[in-house]
């Protein structure tokens, strides 16, 4: 099994991977999402794993399954995931419950032991029972949103349940949420794609009597539009997510930027333009635009250094006004204190407290790290 393993280990380091190999981790749901998320996590070495689903392989269900075949098409989505799971990783511990979760049963279904639990569920009064048992009882999940309708993954994002939009089923998750006093604390992955697909209509002889055609009670009728790709992009990036978790080595993800170029731009000329009334020569200037990009996009994350919030307008200046303006002297301020603050002769003349200090100081400290991060070539 080492040897299985080695590119894991490689990446993780034998401590880490360990951790990833004694983990339980549930998932709930195994259809396009939640077979590649299951496939992903026994291939990458998780000792024991749950699968939860109530649902049967469908001939609909080949163009984004992880592991059905055609002659799994009419067997149950957990049992598909069994045998093909037992034929890569063998050794592992795979419980299979055939069950369709909801607020009834999920405190028999969820092992408060779990490490980590991955709802792929799309029935909204489902992944609301399960979503608010964890968060309620402390048991670490991360939740996957709309697939459908959506095409392109450079959209994929990893945020908070109360930082999404643009995805009809993450907001009435939010929404039902609400009504029970969770509103933020379940991170989840979603698509910022805007699309103009919608839901297929009702065919003609089920728009008489639609509850007729449902497959369970609240269970939605009409077909959500999918291309195949795009439940394994969402599998994938909760995978890596949980993995990292398991692993006690986090991600931290990153929003999609969509602040223009010649903002970045306007911004290092201001700060640039500024050097050269110091009196500072252009040859001697110690910064360039990607520590602009830098400070601004990772660093503060558009936030400014003193508030901590983002703001209207914001320039880049020096911090220490003693010290040269390069990337581990470059904060983000908003217009207001930025006018006060290059007013200051010296830091030990500022009215900032120590923790405000500290905390930029941190910062800055990374920006270094992140500059001095070495250019990797594969060979």
């Amino acid at each position: 099994m080492d040897e299985q393993l080695v590119g894991n280990t490689q990446f993780f380091g034998e401590e880490s991977q360990g951790r990833v190999c004694a983990a339980f981790v549930i998932v709930v749901g195994v259809g396009g999402v939640g077979s590649h998320v299951a496939a992903s996590l026994a291939r990458s070495g998780v000792g024991h794993l749950r699968v939860i689903d109530f649902d049967r392989v469908t001939l609909s269900s080949l163009n984004r399954h992880a592991f059905a075949l055609r002659e799994d098409v009419g067997t149950s989505k957990v049992e598909c995931i069994a045998k093909y799971v037992k034929k890569v990783v063998p050794h592992i511990e795979l419980d299979t419950i055939e069950s369709f979760l909801d607020k009834d049963n999920v405190n028999r279904l969820i092992d408060p032991r779990a490490d980590y639990v991955i709802d792929c569920i799309d029935n909204i009064d489902a992944k609301v029972a399960l979503l608010a048992y964890c968060y309620k009882n402390n048991i670490k999940v991360v939740s996957s949103c709309g697939a459908g309708m959506k095409a392109d993954p450079t959209w994929l994002q990893i945020r908070d349940i109360s930082d999404t939009h643009d995805d009809d089923l993450a907001r009435a998750v939010r929404i039902q949420l609400k009504k029970l006093g969770i509103t933020k604390g379940i991170p989840v992955v979603f698509s910022e794609e805007k699309t103009t697909r919608e839901l297929l209509p009702l065919k003609e002889f089920q728009e008489e009597d639609p509850d007729k055609y449902r497959l369970l009670k609240n269970y939605r009728v009409r077909i959500v539009p999918v291309l195949g790709t795009m439940p394994a992009m969402v599998a994938y990036t909760m995978a890596s997510f949980t993995l990292c978790e398991l692993a006690k080595q986090p991600l931290k993800p990153f929003k999609i930027d969509l602040v223009r170029p010649n903002h970045y731009l306007r911004i290092f000329q201001k700060l640039f333009d500024s050097e050269k009334k110091r009196g500072i020569p252009e040859d001697d200037v110690e910064f360039d635009l990607d520590d602009i990009y830098t400070i601004a996009r990772y660093i503060f994350q558009w936030k400014c250094a003193l508030t901590q919030r983002k703001h209207q307008n914001m320039e880049a200046l020096r911090w220490d006004p003693t010290k040269p303006a390069r990337i581990d002297n470059i904060v983000l301020m908003n217009n207001k204190d930025a006018r006060v603050h290059e007013k200051l002769v010296s830091l030990s003349e500022s009215p900032y407290d120590e923790e405000t200090k500290t905390r930029v100081a941190n910062k800055l400290q990374e920006a270094l790290r992140f500059s001095q991060q070495p250019i990797r070539l594969y060979v």
